[in-house]
């Protein structure tokens, strides 16, 4: 069993402390294989806030970590920065690349930079990216759980949140699925889901879902939706032909009870002919 953490959006300086302690509590009683962040690291792309993600990442210790930027890990307000160098603060707290990528015997995940400093929130996706991502999910071995990790959503929930939509998506989606994607993870929206994008995107060839999660430590919450974020359990058996499972849960930090509390559970077909999820609140 491979077991992944999703952190999304915790926008450091305006991280909230008893949220961040709980969640640390989180991992060392459920510790992952790899820590995957989507994003919106920072509230404003400031040397302290990535400062202080850094020394966050840091208490976890020789557990992998795969960090994307956000629109928000550019500079907003300081224009030199933001046109000659955008990602200076994020690269100095989090190594060069930022695209980057993990693999193990039993998954394959892959990053994509979708922001762009041209763009205020909006992110994109190149044609360069896509072939790059389908090449190297089309190398990876059949056991594997295939992911690829954006910022902003490939699809989305409610009418309003269609603007939020990653440029590009409508090439991309369809060229990872035939590569071999299982799952597109994201965040920006702060709103956590779970959707089959083979019956959002017309003619995929395989299942492919798109796994959203909330905002991790902000106190920029949306609504009703409160801090949030996604731990993703994966096996490949063996002796049943090799048969792939995927659960994806949705774990919400519980204000009353100062931790965090599974609220939902999502059993993900891989593989086939298109199919919903199977979904079932935590119990």
């Amino acid at each position: 069993m491979t077991l992944l953490l999703q952190i999304s959006d915790p926008h450091f300086g305006t991280e909230r402390p008893q949220v961040a302690a709980a969640l640390l509590r989180l991992i060392d009683a459920m510790p992952p294989d790899l820590v995957i962040v989507s994003g919106d690291i920072t509230q404003r792309a400031r040397r302290r806030q990535f400062a202080a993600a850094r020394a966050f990442f840091d208490t976890l210790g020789a557990t992998p970590t795969l960090v994307v930027p956000g629109n928000h890990d550019i500079p907003l307000f300081n224009v030199f920065a933001r046109l000659f160098a955008p990602y200076a603060n994020h690269q100095r707290a989090f190594g060069a690349e930022l695209a980057p990528s993990f693999e193990s015997r039993d998954v394959l995940v892959l990053g994509v930079n979708t922001t762009r400093p041209y763009r205020h929130k909006d992110g994109e996706v190149s044609m360069q990216q896509v072939r790059r991502v389908a090449s190297r999910l089309e190398a990876a071995c059949a056991r594997q759980l295939r992911i690829v990790v954006t910022h902003q959503p490939v699809a989305v929930t409610r009418a309003h949140d269609e603007r939020n939509l990653l440029h590009g998506r409508e090439r991309a989606v369809p060229r990872w699925a035939r590569a071999g994607a299982d799952l597109i993870v994201g965040g920006h929206i702060h709103l956590p889901y779970v959707l089959p994008l083979h019956d959002t995107f017309a003619n995929l060839p395989r299942r492919v879902w798109a796994v959203q999660a909330g905002t991790a430590l902000s106190s920029r919450v949306r609504g009703s939706i409160g801090n949030s974020v996604n731990l993703i359990r994966y096996s490949c058996d063996a002796s049943d032909a090799g048969a792939r499972r995927v659960v994806v849960e949705r774990w919400d930090y519980a204000d009353a009870d100062d931790r965090f509390e599974q609220r939902a559970r999502h059993e993900l077909a891989l593989d086939g002919a298109a199919q919903s999820a199977a979904v079932a609140p935590a119990g």
